[in-house]
């Protein structure tokens, strides 16, 4: 994959050196599939982080992450659930320890809102 990479990377980079307002390009089709996912993201008006192996947040830009308040994510990492370490008197989260819980909670999001769904059709309330 990594050549396959870096022959994609060269070709943008070719279509980009030529100039204009409108670039045509050839790319494998896992690369096409990975700019579709950050530009659709981007579309929906999400944020898109791309980061390399060991990057760090602060709390903050982590509960930013995490669509979570800071004392949440303080909280998280008290309770040993978000890897961080301490850079003098400052906290840093991994991005790789965001990642992982997002990982670990996806499944229980999803129990969850099947059971919200499950009594909002028990108490009448859907249509």
């Amino acid at each position: 994959m990594t050549e396959m990479l870096a022959r994609d990377v060269a070709a943008v980079h070719r279509a980009l050196d030529a100039g204009g307002d409108e670039v045509q390009v050839s790319l494998s089709r896992e690369t096409a599939e990975l700019l579709a996912r950050v530009v659709d993201a981007r579309a929906r008006g999400q944020q898109v982080l791309l980061t390399r192996g060991h990057a760090e947040v602060t709390p903050s830009e982590a509960a930013e992450l995490l669509g979570m308040s800071r004392p949440q994510v303080r909280k998280l990492m008290d309770q040993g659930v978000l890897d961080f370490r301490m850079v003098g008197a400052h906290h840093r989260v991994r991005v790789s320890s965001i990642r992982a819980f997002l990982d670990a909670e996806r499944p229980r999001r999803w129990a969850a809102l099947g059971e919200l769904a499950d009594l909002q059709d028990e108490l009448g309330l859907t249509e």
